[in-house]
């Protein structure tokens, strides 16, 4: 049974939530403050994280930001917010998923269901432990990118933006492959944002677009990888 941690301030919420989850054999826990979400995050070990933009003393972004540093379990973020920058936000910092407030909850339920069989059917999957290009070296085991010997501190998701490039390498990935890819969302609403994440992963790769050498841009479509290869992998 998969067991769902909310960290939300409304207690009527999480009540209601656990009654109704119980409905399609999940189980909820709640927590409504961000530090007893995170005490109950390293505690339980919850299947995913339904996290509230608005919290008490502390926000979801910053909670988000401090569940990334040590967890990959997947997150849907709620806020009450109509601004879609709130939305784009969560998901550059890791989110994979949003919901806004007022919410149906079989649609939250479809959507627990939704990231849950995706982020299981990454696993199954699985990437090599190893990818190797010349001068870049991931890990995905540790999670871990080394650019010319040195360790390059990225984002969740630059981090896996970069995976997806590196074992798809010439393939063409349009802005809504890659929100697909990484999030499952297709929407246009969000393919700024992944301008903003190519950019960034650039930087800190040395990349440009003039010569590139990991990502290309492919004017009109999208992006793709060419790293060359390493003669020893």
């Amino acid at each position: 049974m998969p067991r769902i941690l909310l960290i939300d301030d409304d207690e009527k919420l999480g009540e209601l939530l656990g009654a109704y989850f119980r409905r399609f054999d999940m189980e909820l826990i709640a927590a409504h403050h961000p530090a007893k979400g995170l005490a109950k995050l390293a505690a339980e070990k919850p299947d995913l994280v339904i996290l509230d933009v608005m919290l008490p003393d502390q926000d979801g972004f910053q909670v988000c930001r401090d569940i990334r540093r040590e967890s990959s379990v997947p997150i849907i973020m709620l806020t009450a917010r109509g601004d879609v920058t709130d939305r784009v936000v969560g998901l550059e910092l890791g989110a994979d998923d949003y919901m806004p407030k007022p919410f149906e909850p079989r649609e939250l339920v479809a959507r627990v269901q939704n990231v849950l069989r995706r982020t299981g059917a990454r696993e199954e999957r699985g990437d090599p432990e190893h990818v190797r290009y010349k001068d870049l070296e991931i890990n995905t085991a540790r999670r871990t990118v080394e650019l010319e010997d040195n360790a390059l501190e990225l984002t969740t998701m630059e981090y896996q933006l970069l995976v997806l490039f590196a074992t798809h390498p010439g393939q063409t990935f349009t802005r809504d492959e890659i929100l697909n890819e990484l999030r499952g969302i297709d929407a246009q609403l969000f393919s700024r944002s992944v301008d903003i994440l190519v950019s960034r992963l650039r930087q800190k790769l040395r990349d440009t677009t003039r010569q590139p050498r990991f990502i290309k841009t492919v004017w009109g479509t999208g992006y793709a990888f060419v790293g060359e290869h390493r003669s020893d992998a």
